[in-house]
């Protein structure tokens, strides 16, 4: 049984194809974005999206300025869409607790369709904290976004009692990370060196080096591994998603890859690490991609139909068929923790134990 509707779709579709493609899930509809500034594939996902008349379009970011800049470029091509901005900084769970409670007070907007979680920081050159105490991407990238996204659920368990099953969705944006990485549990904070770690948590060394890192075995933060792990909690994420909201919702949840695309996500990586992708790409190992292109694989998760009759926990329990995608298509590449259902339980436990909020839903 195909798993999209067009597996004709791959690594050069644009995200205006797919939303041409699938004209008839977004006109009308509610849909919100975070982490969008003009530079960044959050800003082609909206601008993709505001080509096929939805009916409102939310998005999120840290800075109004940008914000603006944002609504006004998408209203330069599509006028006739209305706009709304969110500002929220997902490293602060008291700023997404006040723009939850910004969306949820806007009684013009009782539904919500489909949420794009695209937000994201890497990189980040030296060991950091939120104000929350939690180590900055993790807080930012998974923290933030699964407090956000449950905070606003109202309004997406509201849209699923008129959408058919499936149709009402949350995407998580994540990166190659699942192929490569898993959770750091025993040492979330990373204390203790990489060596010291269960053999299961240390990091892949031979990946590091192809980013310029070595002897890694003997320190305990290196800045590309703690963006996977939390890249990795994004599909996590998805997966206690669907598990809590699929049945008795029909809210369907997935995560995706949207390959190497040149943003401001990069900024924080030094001139050597800057270097070593470049050299990467040189090899052919990774081959960068239009903006329109990074936004295709979230369209192609937000709304395809066809997705949510695959998607589900494999019987044999090992992973969770359709969890991650890449290149516009549900991927088998993912390491086995990265999609494991017990995995995910983890996760929930312990976003729920860091915002000190349980959501059963």
């Amino acid at each position: 049984m195909a798993a999209t509707t067009h597996p004709n779709f791959n690594a050069k579709t644009e995200g205006k194809e797919v939303t041409e493609a699938f004209k008839d899930v977004v006109a009308g509809k509610t849909i919100m974005v975070t982490g969008v500034n003009t530079g960044g594939i959050g800003f082609s996902t909206s601008q993709a999206l505001a080509s096929q008349s939805p009916k409102h379009i939310i998005i999120t970011g840290r800075s109004p300025d940008k914000l603006q800049a944002s609504i006004d470029a998408l209203k330069a091509d599509y006028p006739n869409v209305d706009y709304r901005s969110l500002q929220v900084d997902l490293s602060s769970q008291a700023s997404v607790r006040k723009a939850a409670e910004e969306l949820l007070s806007w009684k013009d907007i009782p539904t919500l369709d489909i949420v794009i979680n695209s937000a994201g920081v890497m990189g980040v050159a030296e060991r950091t904290f939120t104000e929350d105490g939690i180590e900055m991407h993790f807080g930012t990238n998974v923290v933030g976004h699964f407090l956000l996204t449950n905070l606003i659920m109202p309004k997406l368990i509201a849209a699923s009692k008129k959408n058919p099953k499936g149709a009402t969705r949350i995407v998580n944006v994540s990166s190659q990370s699942p192929e490569v990485s898993s959770i750091r549990w025993s040492d979330m904070s990373f204390d203790k060196k990489n060596k010291d770690l269960p053999t299961s948590e240390q990091p892949n060394y031979e990946y590091l080096k192809g980013w310029g890192y070595t002897g890694m075995e003997d320190v305990a933060y290196v800045p590309v591994d703690a963006y996977h792990r939390s890249k990795v909690g994004n599909i996590l994420f998805g997966i206690g998603l669907n598990k809590r909201l699929f049945a008795q919702h029909g809210i369907f949840s997935t995560g995706v890859h949207p390959g190497v695309i040149f943003t401001e996500l990069g900024r924080n990586f030094s001139e050597d690490t800057m270097k070593s992708i470049l050299d990467m790409m040189e090899s052919g190992r990774f081959v960068p991609k239009t903006l329109g292109a990074g936004a295709s694989n979230s369209l192609t998760a937000a709304l395809d139909p066809k997705l949510a009759q695959v998607v589900g926990e494999r019987k044999d329990g090992k992973d969770n068929w359709g969890a991650y995608m890449v290149d516009c298509q549900i991927s088998g590449n993912a390491n086995p923790p990265a999609v494991s259902s017990d995995e995910a339980e983890k996760l929930w436990k312990y976003c729920e134990g860091v915002v000190g909020e349980t959501f059963g839903w």
